[in-house]
């Protein structure tokens, strides 16, 4: 063999050498790992959800993320199968629901009890729907208000830029609505009677109703069929990343992980 074909021959050995150990990166567990799937951080997938929002998100500083709820208990199953960590970044939901965040690589996916809408879909990718909710109607106990036909006039909290806020103004025209960046403030309003009912999403508005800290206090007069449906958000050029989840979240629901977190926040006791 002369000099020239040794190193053909190593050249060759190499190159093969590296795909094997390319092909070889997803393991044969079945996991995907980060490779091209389109992460801002390598072996991170890094989260924005809007906080709080139970029982969707909240705060935990004892989970691994420093956050819980149903949003991120999903995701975190996904991410195990995806061999990845997850990495939450709190974040202003108008900011995320229109593709500022997304598609400025602030995160990799939103989650964060968003419904799918074709006014959406124009600047966000979307996975399946993950989540179906009605719209509600909250009220001190003992209001005036017994449904959204008695909103004239009434200040009602809505979060900025949700489907609640949109319901509001479609469904109460003569209502005054009261815009806030978050339902924690929401909430804080709500005690302080500085607005008097809230319209949102029916889970959230019933965590509050249930409130152990304030028993009784408050009650959801009235809820909203609308068919929605939640999904994950990504950025429009990252369809890899959305293949993947989609594929996971599939796998979480055929395997029983998906319904084993549902029944956690969701399940009647």
């Amino acid at each position: 063999m002369t000099t020239r074909n040794v190193w053909k021959t190593l050249a060759l050995t190499s190159v093969l050498g590296l795909a094997l150990a390319a092909c070889g990166d997803s393991g044969d567990d079945g996991k995907t790992g980060s490779a091209d799937i389109g992460l801002i951080n390598a072996g991170t997938l890094t989260v924005c959800s809007d906080v709080p929002y139970p029982p969707f998100e909240d705060f935990d500083k004892s989970s691994p993320t420093g956050y819980k709820g149903f949003d991120i208990d999903v995701v975190s199953a996904i991410a195990e199968k995806l061999d990845v960590k997850v990495a939450v970044k709190d974040s202003d939901f108008d900011a995320l629901q229109s593709g500022v965040l997304l598609n400025g690589r602030q995160c990799d996916l939103g989650a964060s009890a968003m419904t799918i809408t074709d006014e959406r879909k124009k600047n966000l990718l979307f996975s399946d729907g993950y989540y179906t909710s009605k719209q509600s109607l909250l009220v001190p106990t003992g209001s005036d208000v017994k449904s959204i036909a008695d909103l004239s006039g009434v200040k009602v909290g809505v979060q900025k830029g949700t489907t609640g806020e949109t319901y509001t103004k479609e469904n109460a025209p003569d209502a005054k609505p009261v815009q806030f960046a978050d339902d924690g403030k929401m909430y804080l309003a709500l005690k302080a009677g500085t607005i008097e009912a809230i319209l949102q999403d029916l889970p959230v508005n019933l965590d509050h109703q249930n409130d152990p800290k304030e028993p009784g206090k408050y009650t959801v007069v009235e809820t909203y069929d609308t068919a929605e449906e939640y999904g994950f958000a990504a950025r429009k050029d990252n369809q890899k990343l959305m293949d993947a989840i989609n594929e996971q979240l599939a796998a979480i629901k055929s395997d029983g992980e998906y319904q084993k977190i549902y029944d956690t926040y969701f399940a009647v006791k």
